[in-house]
């Protein structure tokens, strides 16, 4: 089949990509002719394990441009996969899905299937609906087609999924996407398109709220004297729960469970209805992401103090600085006059563009030269293989805050360092 997308960040490019490998032929358009033309050279936007050489693989069966009018008249599938920010308010901006819809109103050539790609909320399909409808009388029908993927494992995301949720009040139109999919071995469920949307932000936000709950467990678990990961492999051994989501540490960031839980939480609203659950849930990774910082002023006056910040992306395996916890972790020790020193292997750049302030580090080892404290916020395999006993020599104060319960306590302590983790004594 012939597929265009509109987006070429995460969603976009990885989904498009995935399915040029399963066969298909794709054009991806995108709005920076920059980009576009990297894109064309095999230079990606992001970083993304595997894509690079996914792209080269299928290089004759991908184009990129940012021409809609090719894009649109290319295929008679059109996805649109671009982003929807969070507003202020906790709304989604849907700016750049009604642009598209415009587009595709003003360009549409024959009869096509519109695919909602993007987190979009409940009821969304209207507004694009009513856009296209202002500018053609051709044909369209409306699927919603939400993604799962996660930053860092996207590839294998899209080609071994859980499931795929397609949504339509169109018989002919849920078959043709299904068809689509036909390559890829997974359960497809088919469902109406309003359910389809809402499956994306119920299922974010319950693995959000499966993290924030089990961070509450680990502030009781040190103040009672228990060990939080104990009681997670003890919860995750009943089948009904599910040990993925308990592990402790310093909250949830990226693009999608911060603003999908503010979506939800503003849908919610919108329909005279609280979700006092999300309320909380968003409210406990606030105060997570800053707890390193509280542990750390129990051990150091923090002003003038030079502090070493471990990991920088979100998660590992991706430069993606979205909500990430090291942000929030930055700003507040600077706000109280510490000096950063800050280190990652992808994202310090990405970094470097929102804090200037911090100082950027190549070499792990350099980071930590005569601080006062490091605090180890994100867990890539080069943070979690650091040379312990080198590092003890490096520091100026042996203080580890441990944002990620990388380590042994009991080791640490051996070794010398004054540790504190999540939710362990």
């Amino acid at each position: 089949m012939k597929i265009t997308f509109f987006g070429v960040g995460y969603v976009g490019l990885v989904s498009g990509v995935c399915l040029a490998d399963i066969g298909h032929e794709v054009c991806l358009v995108g709005r920076d002719p920059k980009k576009i033309d990297n894109l064309k050279k095999g230079i990606l936007p992001i970083y993304e394990p595997g894509l690079d050489k996914l792209i080269l693989k299928n290089k004759k069966r991908l184009i990129f441009t940012t021409d809609p009018k090719v894009a649109i008249e290319f295929a008679d599938i059109l996805f649109i996969a671009v982003g929807t920010p969070s507003k202020k308010s906790g709304a989604c901006d849907l700016s750049q899905v009604e642009e598209v819809s415009k587009s595709i109103g003003k360009f549409i050539n024959n009869e096509k299937i519109i695919v909602l790609k993007s987190t979009v909320p409940v009821g969304s399909e209207e507004i694009v609906g009513k856009i296209i409808s202002k500018h053609t009388n051709k044909k369209f029908t409306l699927v919603s087609n939400p993604e799962f993927l996660k930053e860092g494992t996207a590839i294998d995301d899209f080609m071994i999924p859980d499931r795929i949720v397609i949504g339509s009040d169109d018989k002919k139109s849920l078959e043709t996407i299904e068809e689509l999919y036909k390559p890829i071995k997974t359960e497809i469920y088919k469902t109406d398109i309003k359910s389809a949307q809402l499956i994306k932000y119920a299922s974010n936000s319950f693995l959000a709220t499966k993290i924030s709950f089990i961070n509450e467990i680990a502030n009781l678990a040190e103040r009672v004297g228990a060990n939080v990961e104990s009681v997670a492999i003890g919860m995750g051994l009943d089948k009904r729960i599910g040990s993925q989501f308990l592990k402790a540490g310093l909250g949830y960031g990226g693009s999608c469970f911060p603003k999908d839980v503010k979506e939800l939480m503003s849908t919610s609203k919108s329909n005279g209805y609280t979700l006092k659950i999300l309320d909380a849930v968003d409210d406990v990774n606030k105060k997570q992401k800053v707890l390193a910082v509280k542990k750390l002023e129990k051990k150091i006056k923090i002003e003038g103090a030079k502090i070493a910040i471990l990991g920088l992306s979100f998660k590992p395996e991706t430069d993606d600085m979205r909500d990430a916890p090291s942000l929030e972790i930055i700003r507040e020790l600077l706000k109280k006059g510490a000096k950063i020193n800050a280190f990652d292997p992808i994202a310090k750049d990405n970094c470097k563009k929102i804090i200037p302030e911090a100082k950027y580090f190549d070499d792990i080892y350099e980071t930590v030269k005569s601080v006062d404290a490091v605090i180890f916020v994100t867990e890539w395999k080069e943070i979690k293989k650091i040379d312990l006993k080198k590092l003890k020599e490096l520091v100026k104060k042996p203080i580890i805050i441990d944002g990620r319960n990388i380590f042994n306590p009991e080791e640490m302590r051996d070794l010398g360092f004054d540790y504190q983790s999540i939710g362990r004594i």
